[in-house]
């Protein structure tokens, strides 16, 4: 049974890289595009290309956060492997349901939030309390995703304030200028987008591979593959269906000019480069839609639709006990059908 659960969940896991691109992958263009500093198509190949690469050469810190400091190794080890696969397809499973609806809806969910809590809430059915290594996922996963969105929205804030002081008295046409610097701070988000999300799925699938092996700590192998197969499922889901997201965080929250995208860009894409090559999993969409709200609060207070961040805000705190609900339900049913 163990050898034919195998492929659906690396399957699945791949299933939701895709799912990710085409959900978090539209906040990378996003600014640019409502900014009208560059086409809409030309955005998205460049960053669908971008997302790929990033993952290719920016480490693999993440994935070891992620296969390592969520669930207890050593109770792991003690699973058969159809148990860990049936796991990491709840988990997984958990997040894809959540992401579907929240895309649909234009709202910028968290992908990071919703794999974490799935993968909690299917091993706390599977191994109990003791199952969750809570000191771990507190300092090495909660920490980094609760004060990515924080630290997003004052870097924002600060980053725009400086650039409004020291571009005062500039000419109007100082807006060409950022046009175009804002292309490179695009690349540079996407593959720090590319590098800290595919990243997740390639530790969910270093915990498959490693079922059944006794060999749970330390840093699981990540073969090449699934490197590869990770980064081109987040950006070819990019490419399909990006476009929801670009009118809820680039027009949704505040209006936004090639200076103002170019501010959010910079701080949005300075903390998930620093993240990846940290090993913390954030969530992009969060780090980017606050970083855009700190940039409108720095223009003008109520340029801001509190309004919409208040949506967005409501759907990061569901995400958490919904998709954790959702993975235990989802391995419960599964351990009792598939599973016998």
């Amino acid at each position: 049974m163990h050898e034919q659960l195998l492929y659906p969940a690396i399957g699945v896991t791949l299933c939701y890289a895709f799912v990710n691109g085409f959900h978090d992958g539209g906040n990378v263009i996003a600014t640019i595009i409502c900014s009208r500093s560059m086409r809409p198509v030309t955005a998205l190949a460049l960053a669908a290309v971008v997302e790929f690469i990033g993952p290719l050469v920016l480490g693999t810190a993440v994935a070891r956060t992620m296969a390592g400091s969520i669930l207890n190794p050593e109770l792991l080890e003690r699973l058969s492997p159809t148990s860990v696969y049936l796991l990491a397809i709840g988990g997984v499973g958990a997040a894809i349901i959540w992401k579907l609806p929240t895309w649909y809806l234009g709202i910028p969910a968290s992908g990071s939030h919703a794999l974490i809590s799935g993968l909690v809430g299917a091993g706390y059915l599977a191994m109990g309390t003791e199952g969750i290594d809570v000191g771990k996922v507190l300092k090495g996963v909660v920490a980094p995703m609760v004060l990515s969105p924080v630290i997003g929205l004052i870097l924002g804030f600060l980053v725009f304030a400086a650039i409004r002081s020291l571009f005062e008295r500039a000419a109007r046409g100082v807006g060409r200028l950022f046009a175009s610097v804002q292309k490179p701070t695009m690349l540079f988000l996407a593959a720090s987008h590319g590098s800290n999300d595919a990243q997740k799925s390639m530790g969910v699938i270093a915990m498959i591979l490693a079922a059944g092996t006794g060999e749970m700590h330390g840093n699981l192998f990540i073969p090449e593959w699934a490197v590869v197969g990770c980064a081109a499922a987040l950006a070819v889901g990019l490419a399909a269906g990006g476009w929801r997201m670009v009118k809820s965080v680039g027009s949704g929250i505040c209006r936004l000019e090639p200076v103002h995208s170019f501010a959010s860009q910079f701080a949005a894409a300075s903390i998930v480069m620093a993240a990846s090559l940290m090993g913390g999993p954030v969530s992009t969409s969060q780090v980017v839609a606050s970083s855009v709200m700190g940039v409108g609060a720095a223009r003008r207070v109520s340029s801001v639709r509190w309004s919409a961040a208040g949506n967005f805000a409501y759907a990061w705190l569901l995400t958490v006990p919904v998709s954790a609900a959702l993975g235990a339900s989802l391995f419960w049913c599964l351990t009792h059908t598939v599973g016998r």
